[in-house]
């Protein structure tokens, strides 16, 4: 297996803009609602193009902030298996999930064959965090391996990573209303902003430890 360089320390950052109405689920506010679009799009697109789906055993690297909280959420709803790497005081809240959890950090195979020893059949890195050749050696290979965050990694790997100019999943927008309403979906909102305090926003945001979504408010 070839070896991989760690992403650089720099963020990749994808912004885009979301030209698509779907009807806002009632028991949302505007800030609840706000939260979904990115992170239920994103999440989505990454489960289709990995094939996630029932009787499929499924790692996601990252899995309980926003993108991975709504992946590990999505794809139980479809009937797979997830395994989710969080830090420790995050483990409870990916099994209220329905997430079976695992630490990330050094010896992470290891954790994740003691509880699936044949490895995984597919595997999402949300975070980024220099563990592509782990998750490749656990998903039986690159091409069932996805990145959302390490676009050098993945070109090194082979792995791929998924960008919203090669197919958006739209479709999810209109389908999630369903999961919400039937209490198998939620997606917190962490904090409000004023569009004022974006540099604030960008700031907490920055220091990652925000469970659920930032949202600006515009009056």
């Amino acid at each position: 297996m070839r070896s991989c360089r760690r992403p650089s320390a720099k963020r990749q950052v994808e912004l885009a803009v979301l030209s698509y109405d779907a009807p806002i689920p009632s028991s949302l506010d505007f800030a609840e609602a706000a939260a979904l679009p990115a992170a239920v799009e994103t999440a989505t697109r990454a489960l289709d193009q990995l094939g996630v789906g029932a009787d499929t055993t499924v790692l996601i690297n990252g899995a309980s902030g926003s993108i991975g909280s709504t992946a590990v959420q999505l794809a139980v709803a479809r009937g797979a298996r997830v395994i989710g790497t969080a830090g420790l005081a995050n483990h409870s809240y990916l099994r209220s999930l329905g997430a079976e959890s695992v630490a990330y950090g050094e010896g992470l195979p290891g954790r994740v064959r003691a509880l699936a020893p044949d490895g995984v059949d597919l595997a999402l890195d949300v975070a980024g965090s220099g563990v592509l050749p782990e998750l490749i050696e656990l998903g039986r290979g690159a091409d069932h391996v996805i990145t959302l965050a390490d676009f050098t990694g993945a070109h090194e790997c082979g792995a791929r990573f998924s960008r919203g100019d090669t197919g958006r999943a739209v479709h999810a927008l209109a389908e999630i209303g369903d999961l919400v309403r039937a209490g198998r979906f939620s997606l917190p909102v962490a904090q409000t902003f004023p569009l004022s305090d974006i540099a604030e926003a960008d700031r907490v945001s920055e220091a990652g430890h925000v469970r659920g979504k930032l949202v600006l408010l515009v009056d």
